[in-house]
């Protein structure tokens, strides 16, 4: 276990806000509930975990109880930690659910589901280049994934240059396309099955009408290979990895609390992949 010292050191939050001033800054909220994803810990187990923590080789470590963090984890702005490269972003997005409550798989698959199962969607942006996570939003499950997409490059930092952008064909509308040409990017999103030509008037028709073009004379097939429509994959791995390493399901039940908990998952996967992402290299 490895803890930045600078955190440790820090204890005031720096905040100025109406009333008392929280005891326990941020990162250190944070860093807790990314232990607790880590491990798969409720609070109460997590908050035991803390304190052996302080007492073995942290005695600078702040550890709050498990009331605080549940209560700040509501209203928690958490830092996505993302490796900046300098360049120019690639970036695929999708969105998959994850279950907030209700049966498990089995029971659906035998006898089905019943009306009280629910789930959020979980909307993520990925750089193709890095394999990091760039943006990460929650909404219910009944909202479309093309009504998400304008919202997700307002995570990234400002002056961040995007080159394109990536998604299947849910992302082939018009808010969508206004949203990639505003951000100064190229879409590669495919056209769907009859689709018209936009007016040229229209952000982000020029290019739709050339892929509708490409498409009608050489195939789809050719025109995903020659857009490099087929890095979408890479996000498809991702919510593999996002289910596989931090759970099938959400342990918050308010929903400022979901949000947190979905950005601090993303948080540790960003970690994971900085940590060990192997770095592949073509010889024929």
């Amino acid at each position: 276990m490895w803890i930045d010292q600078s955190l440790l050191a820090s204890s005031g939050v720096g905040v100025s806000k109406r009333g008392r001033p929280c005891v326990y800054p941020d990162a250190v909220i944070q860093l807790r509930l990314g232990l607790k994803q880590v491990f798969r810990l409720p609070l109460r187990a997590l908050q035991g975990f803390a304190m052996s923590l302080h007492k073995l080789a942290f005695a600078n470590l702040p550890v709050p109880n498990d009331t605080t963090l549940s209560r700040r984890a509501q209203d928690l702005e958490v830092v996505l930690p993302a490796l900046r490269t300098g360049q120019s972003l690639h970036l695929v997005v999708d969105s998959t659910g994850l279950k907030v409550f209700g049966e498990g798989e089995w029971k659906v698959r035998k006898h089905g589901d019943s009306k009280r199962r629910s789930w959020r969607k979980i909307h993520l942006a990925m750089d193709a280049k890095s394999g990091q996570i760039c943006a990460a939003l929650m909404s219910h499950q009944d909202v479309g994934d093309a009504d998400v997409l304008p919202d997700l490059p307002g995570q990234l930092p400002p002056d961040t240059p995007v080159d394109i952008v990536g998604g299947d064909g849910a992302y082939d509308t018009k808010s969508c396309h206004a949203a990639i040409a505003a951000a100064g990017a190229q879409p590669s999103i495919p056209p769907r099955e009859g689709a018209m030509p936009w007016p040229e008037t229209m952000p982000g028709a020029a290019w739709r009408n050339r892929a509708i073009e490409a498409i009608a004379e050489s195939g789809r097939r050719e025109w995903k290979k020659a857009s490099g429509y087929h890095r979408r994959s890479l996000v498809e791995n991702l919510m593999y990895w996002l289910k596989t390493l931090t759970g099938h399901s959400l342990w918050a039940r308010k929903v400022g609390s979901q949000a947190t908990e979905v950005a601090i998952r993303a948080g540790v996967l960003n970690r994971m992949a900085a940590l060990a992402r192997p770095h592949s290299v073509r010889v024929a």
